[in-house]
């Protein structure tokens, strides 16, 4: 039978068993005590009683009660759901009704509550789940970090390390870099006892230990004046510049291998008598760029781009920018504008502090032009480039002020570079400085002679905010006569590396490790407070925004509190400002950013 229709069965036991055939529809209200075995079909009208066994299809009209499980796979929409064990999406006026000892989060798929949440048990509002990166305790502050895992806010404090000799010998003209694709510092020098050879020596970092290989002659011969190094980041390449004994402009590339360094043949850059070169990389034409005083050409202060090719280098022709006798060139690399800026003496205009900006095209360099930075006699000029803040920085001796040292923040624009005002770190004569950017605390890091404190070996700390720079206090790292310096920064490590000559120790070249202090909360990257104890790898609850959190003591209500370095709460900002919430009693608080 393909269609039987049955007009009524009221009061009559109706038996399915064997089921109905396919396609089968009964018609009218159906009042039994049960039906067992199947229903194949529709059936149409009310259906008084129990029904046994399995129903495919929709339920139309008004459901009596269904014992065992019932598998959702739609939208549910009734006063009370009760033992709802799977299901895609709840919808439920009146609650959610959960057997005791379970909770909500028994419940799989979206729930969907018309109501206050007090009939909730068992939901936390404003936890997420997150993978730990380190140790997290219960209370913790935390961050996000880049690959979305989340790691206790902390600090370290500025310390610095035992001062280890890498040469002992007399020594002057000391340069270094920092090699990243090996992650050593490389330290070149003028070798004194060893008839003026040009030198170079391999440094390992470990904590705020340096340890170094056996030194390496890259000239048999005499090197004169300054002697500047670079790390090439293209080729993976160590170039260090200089004169020969004959004042010729000397450029030479070196490749690190394990704690040693081997070279290639010296290239002339210049053959006229150069002094003072100062070398850069620039990272988006990947080329060499050296700044120096052109002896030949009437001390005019003049560029020249190479080209790194294995363990060679090669040069474009050389470009003046400043037609003028010029002393201490610096140059530096602004790796956002993608320009050179070289700072210097210009010697022409009454030693008045100058910086120019410089553009790399191919093997050449074009210049815009000059701006002085500071209106008196400038020596022992240094350049570094703070990525964080987008700045240069210059730091100097201000002959017009007491030979104080000095700072000055400079921003590059198109071709152009203007400056703000400058800064005193130091208030008495300085020396030889050298100064380095420390990405990880987002420092600059000045290393110079104290004039004012018996020529010991010191450095400072400067923060860069806008077109202004601030310092703490100098530290004292040698605590004897010291010069040439060359600082560094080593960024595997997160180190200061600063390469001196220790007068108080017979001019012997030594080094020693500089920690910053630093942390890894920044104003933006600060994302809750860990509600549980969570293990290293592990999956553990955050309280993030909007989110309250009960793993704290001591707090008072009604308070703002802040994050600090350390990850501790406090009721005034640290350095980052990042607010951390509002305590809503002794042991909560509201989490929030603002």
């Amino acid at each position: 039978m393909s269609n039987l229709r049955v007009a009524s069965l009221r009061g009559r036991k109706v038996k399915t068993s064997p089921s109905l055939p396919d396609g089968a529809v009964i018609t009218g209200v159906a009042t039994a005590t049960s039906f067992g075995g199947n229903l194949t079909g529709n059936v149409t009208g009310n259906v008084v009683g129990n029904v046994t066994g399995d129903v495919a299809g929709n339920i139309a009209g008004t459901a009596g009660t269904f014992s065992g499980n019932v598998s959702v796979g739609g939208t549910i929409t009734y006063e009370d759901v009760t033992s709802i064990d799977s299901v895609g999406v709840i919808t439920a006026r009146n609650g959610i009704k959960v057997s005791a000892g379970q909770s909500i989060s028994a419940v799989s798929g979206i729930v969907t509550y018309y109501g206050d949440g007090s009939k909730l048990s068992g939901v936390e509002s404003g936890v997420v789940n997150f993978v730990a990166s380190g140790t997290i305790a219960n209370g913790q502050t935390v961050i996000i970090t880049t690959d979305g895992k989340v790691k206790a806010v902390s600090a370290v404090t500025q310390s610095l390390g035992s001062a280890t000799v890498f040469e002992s010998d007399n020594l002057s003209w000391i340069g270094s870099t920092f090699d990243s694709s090996n992650n050593k510092v490389v330290v070149a020098y003028m070798d004194d006892a060893n008839s003026d050879y040009g030198t170079a020596v391999v440094g390992t970092v470990s904590g705020t230990s340096i340890t170094f290989g056996t030194p390496v002659v890259f000239h048999s011969s005499s090197v004169i004046t300054y002697t500047s190094v670079e790390f090439d980041s293209s080729n993976n390449k160590v170039v260090i510049v200089y004169s020969d004994v004959n004042l010729h402009g000397k450029a030479i590339v070196g490749t690190v291998s394990g704690t040693s360094i081997s070279f290639g043949s010296a290239v002339t850059y210049a053959s006229a008598v150069t002094a003072m070169p100062s070398v850069t990389f620039d990272s988006s034409n990947n080329k060499i760029v050296i700044a120096f005083r052109d002896n030949g050409n009437s001390y005019y202060g003049t560029a020249i781009v190479g080209t790194v090719s294995g363990t060679s280098i090669s040069f474009g022709s050389e470009v003046v920018f400043e037609s003028a006798n010029v002393t201490y060139p610096a140059a530096v690399y602004d790796s956002t504008n993608n320009k050179v800026v070289i700072a210097y003496r210009d010697n022409g205009n009454s030693n008045y502090g100058t910086a120019i900006v410089g553009t790399v095209s191919g093997t050449s360099i074009s210049f815009g032009s000059a701006t002085v930075f500071e209106s008196a006699n400038s020596e022992y000029v240094s350049a570094t480039y703070d990525s964080s803040n987008e700045k240069v920085v210059i730091a100097y001796m201000d002959g017009g002020n007491s030979d104080y040292g000095t700072a000055v923040v400079g921003t590059v624009s198109g071709t152009s570079i203007s400056f703000g005002s400058a800064t005193v770190f130091e208030s008495a004569s300085t020396f030889d400085h050298s100064i380095t950017y420390d990405s990880n605390a987002g420092k600059v890091v000045i290393a110079y002679k104290d004039g004012g404190n018996s020529n010991y070996g010191t450095a400072v700390v400067g923060t860069v905010s806008g077109t202004s720079i601030s310092f703490g206090s100098p530290v004292v790292f040698e605590s004897a006569a010291s010069d040439k310096f060359s600082a560094v920064y080593d960024s595997t490590n997160s180190k200061v590396v600063i390469a001196y000559r220790d007068e108080g120790n017979s001019n012997y070249g030594t080094a020693i490790v500089f920690q910053n202090a630093s942390t890894n909360l920044t104003t933006e990257n600060y994302i809750g407070i860990a509600a549980e104890a969570i293990a290293d790898g592990a999956t553990g609850k955050i309280t993030v925004v909007a989110g309250t959190n009960t793993g704290q003591t001591g707090l008072t209500t009604a308070q703002k509190y802040f994050v600090q370095p350390t990850g501790t709460l406090a009721t005034s900002a640290g350095d980052p400002s990042v607010v951390a919430g509002t305590a809503i009693s002794d042991t909560k608080i509201l989490v929030r950013k603002s």
